[in-house]
């Protein structure tokens, strides 16, 4: 079992929609588990409510409390409407008695027209967004903690590499960073792990701010578009709003092939260093 299989599990608890399982320090950014990896432990436990439409579509969470590594977690489960091709449940991650995220998400499957099984519905238009162009994995340097000013366990189970002329802080002279993403024990991408990762890059404004240290969310929604080829994701996040000690970033992940996988948005605090 890979590491993200293994702290990702989550079983059946004492009531119906009830799951349990334990938020490991892995995958920290500084004291506090990654907002993505906590998203994917609720995922697992939303997978398991809807098995027959194990992807989320578009899930949003909202974080009321940081994550309390090295514990157990309950998550709690709530079919809110049962459909053909998508399913809207909510989910709600408890630890030491408080919830620490709400979760609401539409599971369905990638890959499946919204249209199939319609009489005479035609074939789904289609439109994406191209990759960026940036230099190759291997003349990428990795994320480094010291250079963001916040310890980072998380790089122990990614390997994340950052383009050339955005890896140092304020060195990109905007609120911009990209790079490659994968997990670092070869375990290859899926929808599951594109939750993860569309939350595991230096925050958008290290490019412009420098070492900026932790930029908790404070809500995050994703929209998985497709299923991932192995390999190197590719990712880009952005923000053209940051006012109030609060930053708006935009971004977006490929896989190997070029497809665009996934697509996020979130409210983050900016706290700098």
């Amino acid at each position: 079992m890979t590491h993200f299989d293994h702290d990702t599990q989550v079983l059946p608890g004492d009531s119906p929609g009830r799951y349990t399982g334990q938020v490991l320090p892995n995958w920290n950014i500084g004291a506090n588990p990654n907002g993505g990896y906590l998203l994917a432990l609720a995922a697992q436990a939303l997978r398991q409510a809807t098995p027959s439409q194990p992807d989320a579509l578009s899930i949003t969470v909202h974080y009321l409390r940081p994550g309390l590594p090295g514990q157990p977690c309950t998550i709690d489960t709530q079919l809110l409407r049962s459909g053909r091709s998508l399913s809207t449940v909510r989910a709600t991650l408890l630890q030491d008695g408080s919830p620490r995220l709400e979760v609401l998400a539409a599971m369905g499957k990638l890959g499946t027209d919204g249209n199939l099984g319609t009489p005479g519905a035609a074939p789904s238009p289609q439109i994406s967004m191209p990759p960026p162009t940036i230099p190759p994995p291997e003349a990428c340097p990795g994320r480094s903690a010291p250079a963001q000013g916040v310890s980072l366990s998380i790089l122990d189970r990614l390997d994340i590499r950052l383009h050339p002329a955005q890896a140092q802080p304020g060195a990109a002279g905007q609120a911009r960073v990209s790079g490659w993403i994968r997990f670092a024990d070869g375990r290859p991408p899926d929808a599951l792990g594109c939750l993860l990762m569309a939350d595991a890059f230096p925050p958008a404004v290290f490019g412009l701010l420098g070492m900026v240290g932790w930029v908790p969310t404070v809500e995050l929604t994703v929209q998985l578009r497709g299923h991932p080829a192995p390999g190197w994701l590719l990712g880009e996040f952005w923000s053209h709003d940051l006012r109030d000690g609060r930053v708006v970033e935009d971004g977006a992940l490929w896989d190997s092939t070029g497809q665009l996988v996934a697509q996020a948005r979130q409210l983050a605090m900016v706290r700098p260093a």
